[in-house]
C-alpha cells in the first residue's frame, strides 16, 4: 500500500496538480490542513483525500508530521503541495512498492522553478530531499522549515524528480520571503542571539555576501540560471539581513 501525505494551508491553486500526478500509484492520500480559509478542504476532499483539521503552525513541518504519522501505507510519499511528480518517479515508486530493498528511504531530486524557468545551478539542482520511505523508518525533528528527515536505516537514491513550483511569481516569492525570514528572526531571538557590534557585521554584510558568492559564483548560477539565478542569488543572501533586521526590531519592540 502507498500512502501519500501532505500538509497544507491555502492551497488552492497548486493542490489539484499535485494530486493529480499521485492519483494514479497512491491508495491513501492524507492532507493534513492548517486552517486554510480558501477552498482547499473542499478540494482536498472532492479529489479523494482525507483531510485532517488542525491549527496553522508557525513551522509546518509540525503538521507534516502529522500526516505522516496518519498514514497507513507500507510505502509513504510526503510532499508539499506545489510539488508535482514527474513520470520517471511515478515509475520507480510503483515498481518500489513491489519490491524488497536493503534501503528504507530514498532521496529525490528537485526541479525549482523560479521567474519562469526551473534553475539549474546555483546549489538549486539537483536540491535532494527525503521524501519516500518505509513506514516507521523516518521522521521530521520539527525544528527548521529545511530540515531532511531523520531515517533509521540505509537510504537510497529514487529515478526521476519533483517538479517544484514553489515560486510562479515573484510576489510569491517576496510572501514567502517575509514568512521565512520572521519565522528565522524568532529562532535567533529564542536561541539568545543578540545585536552586537559582530553579529551585525556577520549577519547585515558577511552572511548576504557570502551566500550571494557561494550560489552565484561558486555554484556558477552565472552561467546557466540568468536574472532569476541572479535575483535568487541576491534574496537569499537578503534573507540574513532582513531576519537580524526583524531579530533587531524585536529587542527594540521589547524594551517599549
Amino acid at each position: 500500500m502507498i500512502s501519500v501525505v501532505l500538509a497544507t494551508h491555502n492551497e488552492e491553486k497548486n493542490l489539484e496538480k499535485c494530486l493529480a500526478s499521485v492519483t494514479n500509484f497512491a491508495d491513501e492520500i492524507i492532507v493534513v490542513d492548517g486552517e486554510s480559509s480558501d477552498g482547499t478542504v473542499q478540494l482536498a476532499t472532492r479529489l479523494g483525500a482525507k483531510v485532517i483539521n488542525t491549527t496553522n503552525k508557525p513551522n509546518f513541518h509540525i503538521n507534516k508530521q502529522l500526516a505522516m504519522d496518519a498514514a497507513n501505507g507500507d510505502l509513504i510519499l510526503q510532499l508539499d503541495a506545489d510539488e508535482v511528480v514527474d513520470e520517471k518517479l511515478t515509475q520507480f515508486i510503483q515498481k518500489l512498492a513491489h519490491t524488497t530493498t536493503d534501503e528504507v528511504a530514498w532521496w529525490i531530486k528537485r526541479k525549482n522553478y523560479f521567474m519562469g524557468k526551473f534553475l539549474q545551478k546555483g546549489g538549486q539542482y539537483p536540491d535532494p530531499v527525503i521524501r519516500l520511505y518505509r513506514k516507521g523508518k523516518a521522521h521530521l525533528p520539527q525544528k527548521d522549515v529545511h530540515e531532511q528527515m531523520v531515517v533509521d536505516g540505509k537510504i537510497g537514491w529514487a529515478d526521476g524528480h519533483l517538479l517544484h513550483y514553489s515560486n510562479p511569481t515573484f510576489a510569491e516569492y517576496l510572501r514567502k520571503f517575509n514568512t521565512y525570514t520572521s519565522f528565522k528572526a524568532q529562532q535567533l531571538f529564542d536561541s539568545g542571539v543578540q545585536i552586537t557590534i559582530v553579529n551585525s557585521i556577520t549577519f547585515l554584510f558577511w552572511k548576504p555576501v557570502a551566500t550571494f558568492f557561494s550560489m552565484y559564483i561558486r555554484h556558477k548560477a552565472f552561467l546557466t540560471d540568468g536574472i532569476p539565478g541572479f535575483t535568487f542569488a541576491v534574496f537569499s543572501g537578503l534573507h540574513h539581513f532582513i531576519a537580524y533586521l526583524k531579530l533587531w526590531e524585536m529587542y527594540d519592540q521589547r524594551s517599549l
